[in-house]
């Protein structure tokens, strides 16, 4: 299947890049077929419902050589393994909790020829490094999570955007973020995705400094 919708929003990707998101279908649907990470009526819609709204995080965040992510509860690789392809001067650390899932990750990477991912069956509780950006697609609700990783960020900022959370959520997130919703920055996808799936998607941004 190829990766029209990708090219459609992101024109400039490389020959190499081009390879890498074409590649991407074949290898989900064969490690899919082994273990279920993506359900079966999304596997055709692999490009938009899951490889787009990953690089949703790259409409507001470019990020600079030498960054570097961690991909929280990132089951099949999402939104960290599109990211990877996108920027591949960037590092990228994918957690899941659940082994098998990592087992996926690992194989679509490899097959991708991914050098800057590294996938861990592990917590993000448990994780002791720090990054300047942890990126998630609503593992759950956001109080939760903040309380999972706000100690894991790094200092140092050379990016656009401060060193933080950027966080891929749908619907009205108000009552979810409570405390934390003033701190936060909304960025609506359909601002940039014209497709349906997208009217009520939203990226956050999320500051935090060093704590």
């Amino acid at each position: 299947m190829k990766p029209d919708i990708i090219l459609k929003y992101f024109p400039q990707l490389s020959v190499t890049q081009q390879e890498q998101f074409e590649k991407m279908y074949d290898l989900y649907l064969h490690w899919n077929a082994q273990i279920n990470v993506i359900s079966r009526k999304d596997i055709d819609l692999l490009f938009e419902r899951h490889v787009l709204h990953s690089l949703g995080i790259a409409k507001v965040m470019q990020f600079k050589p030498g960054t570097k992510v961690l991909d929280v509860g990132t089951g099949g690789g999402f939104p960290g393994i599109p990211l990877a392809v996108m920027f591949p001067e960037t590092s990228f650390h994918l957690v899941d909790s659940i082994g098998k899932k990592i087992k996926v990750v690992q194989e679509v990477a490899a097959g991708l020829g991914l050098t800057n991912l590294t996938a861990q069956h592990e917590r993000a509780e448990k994780i002791n490094n720090r990054y300047h950006f942890i990126v998630s697609r609503a593992v759950t609700e956001f109080p939760g999570f903040y309380n999972w990783i706000y100690r894991k960020i790094l200092k140092e900022n050379f990016n656009d955007l401060p060193n933080g959370i950027l966080y891929l959520k749908g619907g009205d997130l108000r009552e979810e973020f409570g405390k934390h919703y003033e701190k936060a920055t909304f960025y609506d996808l359909k601002d940039y995705f014209e497709e349906e799936f997208f009217d009520t998607k939203k990226v956050v941004h999320y500051k935090l400094g060093f704590v």
